[in-house]
């Protein structure tokens, strides 16, 4: 798991204890917040039951650069503009830590945690992307996605699954529905700042 810990809501399997236990986001946040600084966050371990140690870089520099040291350049933000981006997870703690992630790349970001108050916001906000959960209670990402394709005004929004199902058999049924990416957790940030970045912004609703 060492190579996957730092993904969007990756989660180290454990037998005979409860699945849902961590959100998952905490680790990308700290890279993100770390890479955004110009730093770098890596995890090592010797294996189980050794104990694991977890090591943040930044650069750190006086007012001149010794000869010979290389100054990295600043990294382009994740997108060139805001983007407005619906998010809905009945999973209140980790939609809101996602929210945070999202805010802090600069996107204008709108919650919601079922389907009928998603409907309400995408009519209001008019999202550039929408980030769906599939196991919503009651009406599932499925239906929400087939109903959010059916508004007026959201002919250009991009409809992305976030979730755990991953077999073809979900692409598929979420490809259906209208969705137009499949993102299975964990998702790497990286994957998800490219999908971002090439979203076409909404308008604002008049």
């Amino acid at each position: 798991m060492l190579s996957r810990i730092f993904g969007l809501f990756a989660q180290v399997e454990r037998p005979q204890e409860r699945a849902e236990g961590g959100l998952g986001i905490g680790l990308s946040l700290v890279r993100s917040l770390t890479e955004m600084h110009g730093g770098s966050v890596g995890a090592h371990s010797a294996g189980p039951g050794r104990g694991s140690e977890f090591v943040v870089r930044w650069p750190l520099l006086g007012e001149e650069t010794p000869a010979g040291v290389e100054v990295p350049p600043e990294e382009a933000p994740p997108t060139e503009r805001a983007i407005r981006v619906l998010l809905v997870d009945d999973n209140v703690d980790a939609t809101e830590s996602l929210a945070m992630l999202l805010r802090l790349w600069g996107h204008e970001v709108a919650v919601a945690h079922d389907g009928p108050a998603a409907l309400r916001a995408a009519a209001a906000c008019r999202p550039g992307v929408a980030l769906l959960d599939i196991g919503l209670p009651g009406m599932d990402g499925y239906e929400l996605a087939r109903q959010l394709r059916r508004q007026p005004g959201l002919e250009r929004t991009a409809l992305v699954a976030l979730t755990g199902w991953g077999q073809e058999e979900d692409r598929r049924r979420s490809q259906e529905a209208g969705f137009d990416h499949h993102l299975v957790k964990p998702v790497e940030l990286s994957d998800l700042q490219t999908l971002l970045a090439q979203a076409q912004p909404q308008e604002t609703s008049s």
